[in-house]
């Protein structure tokens, strides 16, 4: 199975890159966004052909919420724009498209874990780009695709709130944190590791059409989280709780962002770690590669 990564220098694509040779038996293409302007549909098509793909893994995506309050123009074509070129190019040549979207994509008013089936009420642009780029893909006659939206995503790639917490709290002796926002860490790893379990039990003879949530199983605020990493990785800074309100941004964040994960698990047999177990290996491994001390 031949399989194209694009956004391969971000945060996901350089995990799935870190994960390619467990799986030997597939190859795999990797393209940043230097390599592959995922909104030129002459390039995207002409490098699926290259490649003889059979699967598209989408982690291409302007990510920064408050950047795109800015830049709305990026954001809608990379995250709208993009996906809707990925799902036409895959439809004409039979390929499948797996595309990852975002929690942001809900309002955080549920007193529930948010399904599948929930409706979607974006606030700020990056939310509605997503959004948009994913009823694009859902609206594209034929395509067989799996959109999968994630929460709180961290690794040793990239950036992330992991790594930023893990840098101040080595240059300061306290850091706030804000403890109103709830949600759950997602770590990379797994939720590349589960993309590999879906595509090895799938059926290439069907056509699928899902929309999934995945997450690392718990609960926890922002505060929580940086506690838990300022503990594992043994730093001696103190977190202390405080309200958003003392932390202002220009992107719009739902206060709660938990993501039920029932229909993935179900449908692909997953079992899910929690956050705080997967918190344990993100940590350990950027030890033992020397990236922490």
């Amino acid at each position: 199975m031949n399989i194209i990564v694009t956004g391969s220098e971000g945060q996901l694509g350089s995990t799935f890159r870190a994960i390619a040779s467990r799986h030997p038996h597939w190859s795999f293409f990797f393209f940043s966004h230097r390599d592959l302007d995922i909104s030129d549909e002459d390039m995207v098509a002409a490098r699926m052909r290259e490649c003889k793909c059979d699967v598209v893994i989408n982690c291409a995506a302007f990510t920064s919420v408050d950047r795109a309050e800015e830049d709305s123009f990026l954001s809608y074509r990379v995250n709208r724009d993009g996906a809707a070129v990925l799902a036409r190019c895959a439809n004409e040549q039979n390929v499948l498209l797996v595309h990852f979207s975002t929690y942001n994509v809900f309002n955080g008013a549920s007193p529930i874990p948010y399904q599948e089936t929930f409706e979607a009420i974006p606030h700020g642009v990056n939310a509605k780009a997503k959004l948009e780029g994913e009823e694009l893909i859902r609206c594209t006659t034929g395509l067989s695709y799996i959109i999968i939206r994630a929460a709180w995503l961290y690794s040793r790639f990239g950036k992330n709130f992991m790594k930023t917490m893990l840098q101040l709290g080595h240059e300061r002796e306290s850091i706030n944190v804000v403890s109103d926002r709830v949600g759950t860490p997602t770590y990379a790893e797994d939720l590349a590791e589960a993309v590999m379990t879906i595509l090895a039990k799938a059926d290439f003879k069907k056509k699928y059409a899902a929309t999934y949530h995945y997450s690392n199983e718990g609960v926890c605020s922002w505060y929580d989280f940086a506690l838990a990493i300022m503990q594992q990785a043994k730093l001696s800074c103190r977190v202390f709780p405080i309200e958003s309100s003392e932390f202002p941004v220009e992107g719009p964040r739902p206060w709660y962002s938990v993501l039920n994960n029932n229909a993935i698990k179900k449908d692909w047999g997953l079992e899910i770690p929690h956050w705080h177990f997967s918190l344990v290996i993100a940590i350990e491994m950027m030890r033992n590669e020397g990236m922490i001390g």
